[in-house]
């Protein structure tokens, strides 16, 4: 079997994949990265979102050996480095921005992919970006408030969680 290299939060990692494994797999099975979820195999969810030198990427939807090389976040990525929730984490925690807690690794990478690219999202523009995540449990309200509080914490604005 090949052997694939890549930055993976950081840190260089290497680890043999078949030509048809996924990155997704990859990242769960040979780096014990199991925060990055599986959740439909079809890229229709996003549980499975991580970041693929800078760009948000459905990992169910790559292969392995095409991030040879990469820089490549996951959840556990977006971590402070002492280990503590970061911006995201901790307001998707204090907003009540998950239940099951299934979705919310693709939907704290996807907000931070948003946040990346417009720091002061309206309520709007945030559903509209969640659009290709599906949560089966919140009904997305305190998903929405959660990245609305992430961004306002970002701008350095005091947010009072509910």
């Amino acid at each position: 079997m090949p052997t694939i290299s890549m930055t993976v939060n950081g840190k260089s990692v290497s680890g043999e994949a078949e030509g048809r494994t996924l990155l997704v797999s990859f990242l769960r099975e040979e780096l014990g990265l199991t925060g990055t979820h599986v959740g439909c195999d079809t890229s229709q969810c996003g549980a499975c979102i991580v970041h693929v030198d800078g760009q948000s990427v459905k990992a169910c939807t790559m292969f392995a050996a095409e991030a040879e090389g990469a820089q490549v976040t996951t959840i556990e990525g977006m971590a402070n480095p002492d280990g503590s929730l970061g911006v995201i984490q901790q307001a998707f925690q204090d907003n009540h921005g998950l239940q099951c807690g299934f979705c919310t690794p693709g939907m704290v990478m996807t907000a931070a992919d948003l946040l990346k690219n417009n720091p002061n999202p309206s309520e709007k523009e945030v559903r509209e970006y969640l659009e290709g995540n599906l949560c089966r449990c919140t009904g997305y309200h305190n998903i929405v408030k959660s990245i609305l509080a992430a961004a306002a914490t970002m701008r350095g604005e005091q947010v009072a969680a509910e």
